[in-house]
């Protein structure tokens, strides 16, 4: 198991606002970014809801339900209904493995390939509009900052996963 340093003492209770948190600040830059992705997608039938889920399909490979819910960070029912209205669209289909029936694994189909051909070009130029200002130095030291706070992040779910396995239920 990971070890995660000890807390920090940046904020305190008594003088604590939320809209000064990084948290807070990550969430509005998120926001942010999808507004202008979605803005930009929309012309090609896309949300981020969606193209997500087919950019992580192109990138790993067929992915089953789960694999693809935990991958964004949704319930494995959202997913579902999400992958319903993709094949509706017929960006995806769902198929059967063929080492494992009882396995269903999610696959892009021709159009999902070209429905997803500009994403990549809009996102990066949604990242770049939002790093305005920036020198390569700062981007690649927010960088390090953000993948330290994921590692950190990871270690600490990892603990609690295995401290709520460890909890004796009634």
């Amino acid at each position: 198991m990971p070890r995660t340093p000890p807390p920090a003492k940046f904020y305190q209770p008594a003088s604590f606002c939320a809209q000064e948190s990084v948290g807070y600040l990550m969430k509005r830059i998120m926001l942010s970014i999808v507004h202008q992705a979605d803005k930009r997608l929309d012309a090609h039938g896309l949300t981020s809801a969606q193209w997500g889920p087919l950019m992580r399909l192109r990138s790993a490979g067929n992915c089953t339900v789960a694999e693809l819910a935990r991958w964004a960070q949704v319930d494995a029912g959202a997913m579902t209904r999400l992958l319903d209205r993709l094949e509706k669209k017929q960006l995806c289909k769902r198929v059967r493995s063929t080492e494992d029936r009882r396995v269903v694994l999610v696959e892009l189909t021709p159009e999902g390939e070209a429905a997803i051909t500009e994403v990549p070009a809009v996102l990066a130029e949604v990242m770049n509009a939002h790093l305005s200002g920036f020198s390569k130095a700062d981007w690649l030291t927010l960088k390090t900052y953000l993948g330290r706070m994921v590692e950190t992040g990871d270690a600490l779910r990892e603990a609690d996963e295995l401290n709520d396995g460890k909890t004796s239920k009634p």
